[in-house]
């Protein structure tokens, strides 16, 4: 059968294995995300979340298996990919507007010249921030503005790059719950037009905006519904490395859609 462009895979990891100092931190991952998918990627601390994300943005390597986007390495296609890391360690001393901010993600290091501001990309850059509700903020300084606010410029950054696959490591992790709200509600709205992928603990958010959910702790289990909240929190903290994943029983006994494969892992 052909492959239509709505579900044509962005990410496709097939048979991943990778050590770090001759020990096993992910164990036979395979994982499909695609076109207009919103996974949220969830485990416990040490599970191999965010190693899986830095295999899928090509800062590593896999020591066995592929990773693939678009059908090229990361490397090869990181143009593709808009990434938003945590804000937590983030120096808001540093003088930078939330323009400046932005634009950095016009950087190519590839290129002469790569720091000139063009016209071209600071018309970019705030189109990207305009996106977000953040145009009359351009010239504030980061240091100045909420945690929300400082998320949306982050993702500014990552959209001015005309990316299709949204990736974010623990987006709201600095924020209160309304916050949390908000940003996931706004991801949601960006989720009309790009593929999104979230690492999160935010459970209660994840119950109500993810499409599906990648269950890590070594292993993989891929779940295409999701269950009801609570039941979904406890079975998130009993994960472990077994060969059937707590939340598959959790969705199994709320799911309302038919036939839908939840596990990878046979």
């Amino acid at each position: 059968m052909e492959t239509t462009e709505t579900n044509s895979p962005i990410v496709q990891i097939d048979d991943l294995y990778f050590y770090y100092n001759g020990q096993e931190v992910l164990k036979d991952i395979n994982l499909t995300v695609n076109k207009g998918d919103f996974v949220s990627i969830i485990g416990p601390n040490g599970g191999g979340k965010t190693t899986l994300l830095k295999l899928i943005l090509g800062l590593l390597t896999p020591s066995r298996g592929t990773v693939k986007i678009k059908g090229k390495t990361p490397a090869k296609n990181g143009t593709v990919i808009g990434y938003v890391p945590q804000v937590i360690n983030h120096n808001l001393n540093f003088p930078a507007s939330a323009m400046d901010v932005v634009l950095m993600g016009k950087y190519d290091p590839g290129k002469r010249f790569m720091f000139r501001n063009k016209r071209k990309d600071r018309q970019e850059a705030l189109e990207a921030l305009a996106q977000l509700g953040m145009a009359d903020y351009a010239g504030r300084k980061i240091t100045d503005l909420s945690g929300g606010q400082r998320q949306r410029v982050l993702i500014a950054r990552a959209l001015v790059t005309h990316p299709e696959l949204l990736v974010l490591d623990e987006p709201t992790a600095s924020l209160d719950t309304k916050g949390q709200n908000d940003f996931f509600s706004l991801l949601k709205e960006l989720n009309r037009e790009l593929t999104i992928l979230v690492v999160t603990h935010d459970l209660l958010i994840v119950s109500s905006y993810a499409k599906s959910i990648a269950c890590v702790n070594k292993r993989l289990h891929y779940h295409q519904t999701v269950g009801s909240t609570g039941d979904l929190m406890e079975a998130y903290y009993s994960c472990s490395v077994e060969e059937v994943c707590p939340v598959e029983h959790v969705i199994r006994g709320v799911q309302i859609k038919p036939a839908l494969e939840v596990e990878q892992n046979d």
